[in-house]
């Protein structure tokens, strides 16, 4: 259902020069630090604004200007669009969308209403979320959380076009928001709890027309693997990178790394002879997860699109023997075709949950053409990103203990053997947790620092795989686990990390885990958000805290920024929620409730009403 409001032709600049072709306009408009056109502002996924009116001088004075309750309450993740004078708000679940007159009191010039079934809520994993929209050819794209794909006249709201890229029976949602890249909309595929074999597709921006569709498992003729593939790191196209320790999948067992002679490389169709008997279904390959819900990222020069999978199916890693490719993995492929330029597996045979699919950002080092990537399994790493081979792979923070480091000549983890996981075998203190040092909130970086700005999160897990068969549209998550905070006593931390020397340049505690994302600022500044309701401004040199906020709900979005009548504004979604605040909005009391989150983030009830109300918060000086 939508809803239009007459109103005049805004003065959309963009519209009357799109006599260029999209991939020239839309990267114009990337650049343009007036408007916020993607979901992290530009191809390069940076979350960096070049404006600079509000600054560490003058922050301090910074007010809210104005706000917009959604209307709906759970986690409300991710940032609107600006494009010229007209802003897009989403919300959660039903994914509502309303377009906004900068020039007029932010009236309300036109909102879509999808027609979700209820149902859709009890098959979405941690929370009714939604990530954002995005914008191309003037479209509006929104992905529904029940697998609808959708593009909205940007003008008057009206559909042109939607194609179902997911089937919800088989417990296949979506919660990315989609990407476009000059003529294509890229969406993926949430399901990994419920056994769906994933996928990232491409369809045309103009009518939603199927591109290609690049599978996570499989053989390589669905993965959209051929010739070339891994070139240059043919070690990552290993049949196995481990031998097995004491039984390996076994309790008791564990893996120990191979090194580089001793690996089988390269072979084909890894994505079905990695995964080897036992197995909870005939082929676990065909149910293997690897779910596509984060953030993808494009260097137009390269024509190669970036982005990571998740976790292998089931939780549980005894059934499922082998390194589980291609789940766990950086993906480097071209926009056109869609083949795998290179692919690197950063957690094989996963045993914690430790999904892949946080950002890669793309960035520049004299002349070296780089990709950073922080990853759930609290490592982070710098790879080249035309290669993907691998230059830095460090611990985030010391607490990090499932791995003793990472093997830089093959990109093997370095298991350490007291936190393999089993099935019936209760394994202590694994840090990090399933919900990562890092998990989707995305990180920045400042071009004019040369750093990275990271959200953390800092709990330890005691995790405990128990058997589960495989049924069609049911949950199938195979593990029951507890969180408990990490050895610092904070459940979150802030950071500021140099990406070729892979170190922490400065640190700052939270007392919960930091589940907002980050926007990075010319006035030398980051934004960020905190579960217990403050937006914080901190000086990008140092760290120190230069002005706070107090919203309404607790933050799960990420900030952006953007210039209108020559007054920069700073906005920012509050609405506790995701997998951090799942427990609290659902009122579920059990410690392992919410996938081990419910003991772990019991005292956010002392600082939220339940569950949270959806707003955006919009502030200037």
């Amino acid at each position: 259902m939508q809803t239009r409001y007459s109103f005049t032709l805004l003065s959309l600049f963009f519209v009357s020069t799109y006599a260029l072709s999209a991939e020239d306009s839309l990267q114009r408009l990337t650049q343009d630090d007036r408007q916020w056109v993607s979901p992290r502002k530009d191809y390069y996924n940076q979350g960096y604004s070049r404006l600079s009116q509000v600054n560490r001088r003058n922050v301090s004075q910074l007010k809210l200007a104005w706000s917009f309750s959604t209307g709906i309450q759970r986690g409300h993740e991710g940032a609107p669009l600006v494009i010229g004078n007209v802003m897009y708000v989403h919300t959660a679940f039903p994914n509502n969308v309303y377009a906004l007159d900068l020039d007029h009191d932010q009236k309300i010039l036109w909102a879509y209403f999808p027609k979700q079934s209820s149902d859709i809520e009890a098959i979405l994993c941690c929370d009714n979320i939604s990530r954002g929209l995005a914008y191309g050819d003037g479209k509006i794209l929104l992905q529904q959380n029940n697998g609808l794909l959708v593009a909205l006249d940007s003008h008057d709201g009206h559909k042109v076009w939607e194609v179902q890229v997911n089937d919800p029976e088989q417990g296949a949602t979506n919660t990315n928001a989609p990407y476009v890249f000059r003529d294509k909309v890229l969406t993926g595929c949430s399901g990994g709890e419920f056994g769906v074999r994933c996928f990232l597709a491409a369809y045309a921006l103009k009518d939603g027309e199927l591109q290609w569709k690049a599978y996570s498992t499989g053989p390589d003729s669905d993965v959209l693997i051929g010739a070339g593939f891994n070139a240059d790191n043919p070690q990552y196209s290993a049949l196995s990178v481990y031998e097995d320790v004491a039984g390996g999948n076994k309790e008791g067992g564990s893996f120990r790394a191979l090194p580089k002679e001793k690996l089988k490389f390269p072979e084909t169709d890894l994505g079905i002879k990695t995964w080897l008997k036992p197995q909870a279904a005939a082929n676990g390959w065909e149910h293997g997860g690897g779910p596509v819900w984060g953030w993808f990222s494009f260097d137009p020069r390269l024509n190669l699109v970036y982005y990571g999978t998740g976790n292998p199916s089931v939780w549980n890693p005894d059934i499922r023997p082998g390194d589980n490719k291609w789940a766990m993995t950086l993906f480097a492929r071209d926009l056109d075709t869609g083949m795998a330029r290179w692919g690197y597996q950063l957690t094989p045979h996963d045993e914690w949950d430790y999904d892949s699919v946080n950002e890669l950002i793309l960035w520049d080092h004299e002349q070296q053409k780089l990709a950073t990537h922080f990853d759930r399994n609290g490592f982070a790493y710098t790879l080249e990103r035309e290669t993907g081979k691998l230059l830095v792979a460090e611990k985030m923070h010391p607490f990090v203990n499932w791995a003793t480091g990472i093997d830089l000549q093959t990109g093997v983890p370095l298991k350490d053997a007291r936190y393999s996981t089993h099935e019936d075998h209760e394994t202590e203190a694994i840090c990090p947790s399933a919900i990562g040092a890092k998990n989707m909130q995305p990180a920045a970086y400042s071009p004019q620092s040369g750093w990275f700005y990271v959200p953390l999160n800092h709990l330890c897990m005691t995790y405990e795989a128990v058997e589960a068969k495989y049924v069609a549209g049911q949950p199938w998550a195979g593990a029951s686990l507890t969180m408990q905070p990490g050895p610092d006593g904070n459940m979150g931390a802030f950071m500021a990390w140099d990406g070729l020397k892979g170190k922490q340049v400065w640190y700052k505690q939270e007392k919960f885990a930091v589940w907002s994302g980050a926007l990075a600022t010319a006035g030398h500044l980051v934004f960020y958000g905190t579960l217990d309701r403050w937006f914080k401004a901190l000086d990008a040199r140092d760290g120190k805290e230069l002005w706070r906020f107090q919203v309404g709900s607790g933050i799960v979005g990420n900030p952006m920024t953007y210039q209108h009548r020559g007054r920069q504004y700073i906005a920012v979604f509050s609405g506790v929620g995701g997998w951090a605040g799942v427990a609290l909005n659902q009122g579920l009391t059990e410690d392992s409730d919410g996938a081990g989150t419910a003991g772990a983030f019991r005292e956010l009830n002392d600082y939220n009403a339940a569950p949270g109300s959806g707003a955006l918060n919009v502030f200037a000086l």
